[in-house]
């Protein structure tokens, strides 16, 4: 029978499986055929392929394969948890960004128990069971094979009567789940465990608190000696630990989830919204500020309240309701609702950055990464159908100028309709090809994500890397037909005629808080010197030297570079040292030779003494490093 492989027709015998197909490509390696992605439907391995089918074969360097990996690895993780206390009830066990965890009833443990677990997990492993896949006649049929565990039950009950109900057997462990699933569990050639943390039931504090078992799994020992030494290394550049080493920002008990941003942080934050201000003059957008209050009408009319509520800060003044804003958008709906607009203004381009509140679980908050209060730097665009795919473009050079000055690299999803929308079938044609016309036009690669867009529009999501290789997702750029609708925004069209405008939704930064946090992660607390809020510090040698130091401070001063003056009592090693701990740029020693030369000794943050300079010299370097926002030092190779 002839089928459809990557595109090319390949010629199979009749009732061949994904397993036949992997042979006739001979691939047999670990990270190699997972699972079959059978006419855009991933199934297991064993699935069988039929005349005139598309068929491949997904590999753990695919999202998909990942998923599937460490799903199979959860698995085999509460299968080891249950041969060790049999009374622990497992609950779910998804697969996560980096690894998987499974969550446990009735069981207590700590990190010391790991190493056993592990010995346990690769017991199972060596065992090479091959999941074996069952489905239900119906909820009834699923729920009296996990009568004895509660948990199972209720997640049975919140299933679509109308679904498939399914479970995976290896050897003795069997569990509710919807797979596919390895082949077998001897591809799974590493498997480690990260850490154990509470987490309740359904993510709802009023339900019980569970065991959460944290690991990784890989497909081969190399991958996770990387995997482990790439965690080390964030580690040493934990942003919550470099923030109080390098007194930029502080968290305190009083004010859970919302960051002080100390004086040397403003700095670093100010270097940031005036370069993200500049971006978006040079690119035609007004910039406004609405208001952080407002009552519970705007909110109804948003949506907000009806779908959002529980999220939301609100309270009663002068018996009325209000709340604190958790978006910028429904602001931005009033400011152009404000007055009458032609065709001729179009397309309106306004940013904002909007200090925004949201209500996050206390568990779920993280440093910067995981806030109640920040500021988003939203922008709205309003436009013509027309101008959808140019305004697209548009947005596209910004996030080009604003990731490429910090050396990110980055990648783009579009995600198209789901299955609950809003909006004409004509509308998602029109928005969804006027952003991949746009993306192709640009030229990146990007991957398309079925049916994962917003219910009111397609979308662009930005997933940048920093440089741990570690992806996080910023940027989105949104096509909105929600709110125009909602709040009956309109222009006057050539004709006359009131028509409705489109708009862009879109963020960069995202939240500039976690950008600075991603930043001072990704530099490892390093800046470049235009964002370094300790750009150089001058070291006299003795207290004779302090009025040479303090004039050469005047001169950078003037050039607006940021200078400080070591005058404390401590040694020149010392305060070198110092220096360097608080990552400042440049070092300059004065003593007897440099007031007698009226040079400055200079040594780079990389510990490299290039000795005497002149100082109008150093001056005229630095300043060209500075405005050119250049990522390295003209002195050196290192920084």
């Amino acid at each position: 029978m002839m089928i459809k492989h990557e595109e090319k027709s390949m010629e199979l015998s009749p009732g061949s499986s994904g397993k036949d197909l992997a042979e006739k490509l001979n691939q047999r390696e670990p990270h190699q055929s997972l699972a079959l992605l059978l006419n855009d439907n991933l199934v297991d391995l064993c699935h069988e392929i039929k005349e005139g089918d598309e068929a491949s074969l997904v590999s753990f360097d695919t999202r998909e394969g990942k998923e599937i990996f460490w799903h199979t690895s959860a698995h085999v993780l509460a299968q080891a948890v249950l041969r060790l206390y049999p009374e622990a009830k497992p609950t779910i066990g998804p697969p996560i960004e980096n690894g998987f965890y499974y969550d446990f009833a009735n069981l207590s443990i700590s990190e010391d128990d790991f190493s056993k677990i592990e010995k346990e997990a690769q017991k199972i492993i060596k065992e090479n069971f091959k999941p074996e896949r069952s489905e239900f006649k119906n909820k009834q049929d699923a729920k009296s094979h996990f009568s004895k565990n509660p948990f199972k039950e209720e997640l049975i009950d919140s299933f679509d009567e109308s679904g498939v109900f399914s479970a995976y057997k290896q050897g003795e462990f069997f569990d509710l789940c919807r797979g596919p699933h390895l082949p077998n569990l001897g591809k799974i050639k590493a498997f480690k465990l990260l850490k154990t943390s509470g987490a309740y039931w359904r993510g709802n504090s009023e339900n019980e608190m569970l065991t959460r078992i944290y690991g990784i799994s890989f497909p081969s020992k190399d991958e996770l000696k990387q995997y482990l030494h790439l965690l080390e290394e964030a580690k040493k550049r934990d942003h919550r630990l470099l923030g109080s080493k390098l007194d930029l920002y502080s968290f305190r008990e009083q004010a859970p989830g919302i960051a002080f941003i100390h004086p040397k942080g403003m700095l670093v934050w100010n270097a940031l919204l005036n370069f993200w201000r500049e971006l978006h003059q040079n690119s035609g957008y007004e910039e406004i500020q609405t208001p952080q209050l407002m009552n519970q009408d705007l909110w109804e009319k948003s949506g907000h309240w009806q779908h959002y509520h529980e999220n939301m800060y609100h309270f009663e003044i002068e018996n009325k309701a209000f709340a604190l804003k958790p978006m910028n958008c429904p602001g931005c709906m009033l400011y152009f609702k404000a007055k009458s607009h032609s065709y001729r203004e179009l397309p309106l381009r306004i940013a904002e950055l909007g200090h925004v509140h949201r209500h996050e679980p206390s568990g779920a908050l993280s440093g910067l990464f995981r806030v109640r209060s920040f500021h988003q730097d939203d922008a709205h665009v309003f436009m013509k159908p027309s101008d959808i795919k140019y305004e697209i473009l548009n947005v596209l050079r910004l996030v080009e100028k604003l990731y490429g000055v910090f050396g990110l690299t980055y990648r783009f999803e579009l995600s198209t309709r789901p299955e609950k929308s809003i909006g004409s079938t004509q509308d998602w044609d029109m928005t969804t090809k006027g952003l991949q016309e746009a993306l192709d036009e640009w030229g990146q690669p990007y991957a398309i994500n079925e049916g994962d867009g917003a219910f009111y529009g397609p979308k662009i999501d930005i997933h940048i890397q920093d440089s741990l290789g570690r992806s996080w997702q910023c940027g989105t750029i949104q096509l909105d037909m929600s709110l125009p609708e909602r709040f009956d925004l309109v222009y006057t069209d050539s004709d006359g005629s009131e028509k409705r405008p489109i708009m862009i939704h879109r963020a960069i930064f995202g939240s500039v808080e976690r950008f600075f946090g991603i930043l001072v992660e990704h530099f490892s607390g390093k800046f470049p010197l235009w964002l370094s809020p300790r750009q150089i510090r001058i070291i006299p040698v003795s207290e004779k030297h302090v009025e040479y130091a303090n004039n050469c401070a005047k001169q950078l001063l003037k050039q607006k570079l940021l200078v400080e003056v070591d005058t404390s009592n401590e040694s020149v090693s010392k305060k070198v040292r110092e220096a360097q701990l608080l990552q400042v740029n440049y070092m300059l020693t004065v003593g007897d030779k440099e007031v007698e030369n009226q040079t400055i000794s200079l040594r780079t943050r990389d510990n490299v003494v290039h000795g005497q300079l002149d100082l109008q010299d150093f001056t005229k370097k630095v300043l060209e490093e500075k405005q050119t926002m250049s990522l390295t030092s003209p002195f050196s190779k290192n920084d």
